[in-house]
């Protein structure tokens, strides 16, 4: 019988393991068992608590998107200005908590499942809409005209980094991927001011 409370802290340790997994081995080509084991129980457990894989998968990736949510609400409190408002979207992304390896590698492989998964392109889709409603509205205020293309943009170049971490060719740190962005934020509203 199982203990009663027991449930959200199993539910945790999955959710985590599964991260740690994917992370580990860079693809969504795991087993139950092996997260099962990871978090210190059945693969039995994990299929009574999910009832299966891609369950698990959603779970995880609803966790990295409530962090990723998180992080960019507090940075957001901080704002000031439509210009602080975008760079701390972009702080928020390469906060430690989401660019650390294994969520690097779970995010790239959302990508892949989003693919054949409802669920997951559903996850997705909800951050990317949030992603881009959040840089446009400043964007407007900053580029009128310029502020769609913008967004496009640099959503794309923090998709892009991403994909680049998560492949492990040409690591980088959180930082650098910091000034990336901030350049191409400086240089194209400098560009859509002057224009």
């Amino acid at each position: 019988m199982p203990k009663l409370g027991m449930e959200p802290i199993r539910r945790s340790a999955l959710v985590e393991a599964t991260i740690h997994e994917i992370g580990q081995r860079g693809t969504l080509d795991v087993t139950v068992s092996q997260i099962a084991k990871r978090a210190g129980m059945s693969s039995a457990l994990a299929h009574h608590y999910f009832g299966s894989k891609e369950q698990i998968f959603a779970a995880a990736m609803r966790h990295i998107l409530t962090i990723y949510a998180a992080e960019v609400r507090g940075a957001l409190i901080m704002a000031k200005t439509p210009r602080d408002r975008i760079e701390a979207i972009i702080r928020a992304s390469f906060a430690p908590s989401q660019f650390r390896e294994a969520s690097v590698a779970a995010w790239l492989n959302f990508y892949v499942q989003a693919q054949k998964s409802d669920e997951a392109r559903r996850l997705l889709n909800i951050y990317q809409r949030r992603l881009r409603s959040n840089l446009l509205h400043d964007f407007r205020q900053l580029a009128g005209a310029d502020a769609r293309m913008l967004t496009r943009g640099l959503a794309a170049m923090i998709d892009g980094l991403y994909i680049r971490q998560a492949l492990r060719r040409d690591p980088i740190a959180p930082e650098a991927a910091i000034d990336i962005l901030m350049h191409y934020l400086d240089t194209s509203l400098a560009k859509a001011i002057h224009e």
